[in-house]
């Protein structure tokens, strides 16, 4: 993969090239950009598809603290970096996350959203617990005593489509320092529910019905929230990573969504 030079980063990113509008994927939490290789299938020729890999994932390290501003800024930095004036921000989760943010930050840029499997606000006070005790079991042990649990959040069961070994050895060799800051990131986002309403550009809210990490009246207040056209399609099935366990539902909608665009 190619990489750019944005923020004091070095970005790992893939390009389609081609002609048609531009559309930036961005992955979730432990995820990295081939997480939509189905999606760039579906999507190429008719799109320019750009996928990337986000701080501290895949082959883009991190080496200080940084915030999903930090990761708006360098998806727009991306853009800058390949002379795209506009685009559409499609993001699963934490993409999800920055793609609002980027939208918030330079609204002029952000052609649409695609968001996937995501939501505005913070994690459920319930659960922060149970989410830090495994990310300290992960740091101390490294992923092997919780990557089930955690794969089947993501993924979903053991028995569905996605396979979980690719994903057990990358995070196998993943740097626990950049994950230690990737996870603070997560974790002490900052809650964008009363901006939504700044966000004015046409939005698809995909959301799959059997998410275990993002409940769907999140994904319900997301769609309330934004003010322009928004679509929404709940995915029948789908995991948190609803855009690789059920792809042909998603890709569908977001051909749909994409040809509606003005």
């Amino acid at each position: 993969m190619p990489s750019a030079s944005v923020n004091g980063i070095d970005i790992n990113y893939s390009d389609s090239g081609g002609e048609g509008p531009a559309v930036v994927l961005s992955h979730g939490y432990l995820m990295d950009s081939t997480m939509f290789d189905d999606q760039v299938a579906a999507l190429v020729p008719e799109y320019r598809v750009i996928t990337w890999d986000e701080r501290g994932h895949g082959g883009t390290a991190a080496s200080t603290p940084f915030s999903y501003w930090d990761s708006a800024d360098d998806v727009l930095g991306l853009l800058d970096h390949l002379g795209i004036d506009q685009a559409v921000l499609g993001g699963m989760s934490q993409g999800g996350f920055l793609s609002l943010r980027a939208a918030l930050r330079s609204p002029d840029r952000v052609r649409a959203l695609v968001l996937i499997d995501s939501q505005a606000g913070l994690e459920n006070p319930a659960l922060v617990p149970a989410y830090e005790e495994m990310e300290q079991t992960w740091l101390e042990h490294g992923p092997e005593p919780v990557q089930d649990v955690v794969a089947t959040i993501i993924l979903g069961p053991a028995d569905g489509p996605v396979a979980w070994q690719p994903w057990f050895t990358k995070w196998a060799a993943a740097d626990r320092e950049e994950l230690r800051l990737a996870f603070r990131c997560l974790m002490d986002r900052d809650d964008l529910t009363g901006r939504l309403g700044e966000i004015g550009c046409p939005a698809l809210v995909l959301h799959g019905t059997a998410d275990a990490a993002i409940p769907m009246e999140r994904a319900e207040a997301l769609v309330d929230g934004l003010p322009g056209a928004t679509t929404f399609v709940q995915i029948d099935g789908g995991s948190h990573a609803s855009n690789m366990s059920h792809p042909d539902q998603v890709n569908a909608a977001m051909l749909e969504f994409l040809s509606s665009i003005p």
